[in-house]
């Protein structure tokens, strides 16, 4: 996405914006202060109102849902700021998205198929104040763009799979939204590869999310059993493995527990895969891993796919630059509200600019 020139932390606006991040899972909802300190506060956190509340629903129907959730949380908002209501919504939306805030798909939020989301057209509407949407990798990333000028590859790990490309000051973007869709590579092309939430088989985030590696776990323990009985999940009460969750599978990771690691290195061949390729045709060399389950195993997962990158190779580099190359975001979830905040800020900068011009 292409933004004007101007203040990239949005100091000049002295505006209140509320700010939301609509993933697979979770809506978080913020204010952002876009005058001199930038500060995110007062975040709530609530299920997305999509096909995880609604399975089996359909999209024409999730999608209200949807709007109708984000309509609710920024007029409670609102409501709840007296003499200081926020001017703005700045959406941050899992799912590539047009230039125009159209919500071209969401496969983690209302799964397959279905017509695009004029979204920000729709908000707009019904809320009366400027609107902005954006991807929410693509808003992840302009919270470490507006702090560092080195090329970057942001990287998330939680839901499903995703990713941007920081680099000469802007994310790399097709004007029609695609581009950082990672996650539905083919990465697996035998007819009985995972499913991914987008219809597709054999797709990164099929295979390496956090959703991905939870069922890589029970089609492992499937398969073995006794190691399954052996592994800390199954000795610490998910004894069945349909109850285990990514909560137990992440904390045995951190612990070393031999069954758990083996099936997340198997998934870290493809994301290292898909890490090399981004490195051999643009030649990025940081990548920042977010997400929360990434985040949740911590240096460990970075650890882990270190190791499988160096043993597939970067052309050209050394182990201890491939290793230096991969970083762990910071340890919390407020990317896309700070990234969204930033990119809102910096609109509304420009508009009053030639408003007063």
């Amino acid at each position: 996405m292409s933004i004007p020139p101007g203040d990239p932390t949005g100091t000049e606006t002295g505006e209140p914006v509320t700010v939301m991040d609509v993933g697979g899972t979770t809506l978080r909802v913020g204010t952002f202060d876009a005058r001199g300190s930038g500060r995110l506060s007062d975040v709530r956190r609530t299920q997305v109102d999509g096909m995880a509340r609604h399975p089996g629903a359909p999209v024409p129907v999730l999608q209200r849902h949807v709007v109708d959730q984000i309509v609710r949380e920024a007029e409670r908002r609102a409501g709840t700021r007296s003499g200081t209501d926020p001017t703005a919504l700045a959406v941050a939306f899992a799912g590539p998205v047009g230039r125009d805030g159209t919500v071209l798909g969401a496969p983690t939020v209302w799964g397959a198929g279905g017509e695009s989301l004029p979204l920000r057209e729709i908000l707009s509407a019904r809320l009366s104040v400027p609107v902005l949407v954006v991807n929410d990798l693509t808003a992840a990333a302009w919270r470490y763009g507006t702090e560092s000028s080195v090329p970057f590859c942001l990287l998330t790990i939680s839901s499903g799979i995703g990713n941007k490309v920081f680099r000469g000051g802007d994310v790399l973007l097709d004007p029609g939204g695609y581009g950082g869709e990672l996650g539905h590579w083919t990465c697996d092309r035998s007819p009985d590869a995972p499913l991914c939430d987008c219809g597709g088989r054999g797709h990164l985030g099929a295979i390496a999310s956090g959703r991905g590696v939870l069922a890589a776990v029970r089609r492992a323990a499937a398969r073995d059993p006794a190691g399954y009985a052996r592994s800390a999940p199954a000795r610490a009460g998910a004894a069945d493995p349909r109850f285990v969750g990514n909560p137990e599978i992440a904390r045995a990771v951190r612990n070393g527990d031999p069954f758990t690691t083996s099936v997340l290195r198997s998934t870290l061949v493809h994301l290292a895969a898909a890490v090399g390729g981004v490195f051999a045709s643009i030649g990025i060399r940081r990548y920042v891993l977010m997400g929360g389950f990434a985040l949740a195993i911590g240096e460990r997962y970075r650890e882990l796919l270190v190791e499988e990158l160096i043993r597939q190779g970067c052309f050209g580099l050394t182990a201890a630059e491939v290793d230096a190359m991969v970083v762990l975001g910071e340890d919390d979830d407020d990317h896309g509200l700070i990234g969204v905040g930033r990119l809102m800020g910096r609109r509304l900068a420009v508009h009053r600019e030639k408003v007063t011009l």
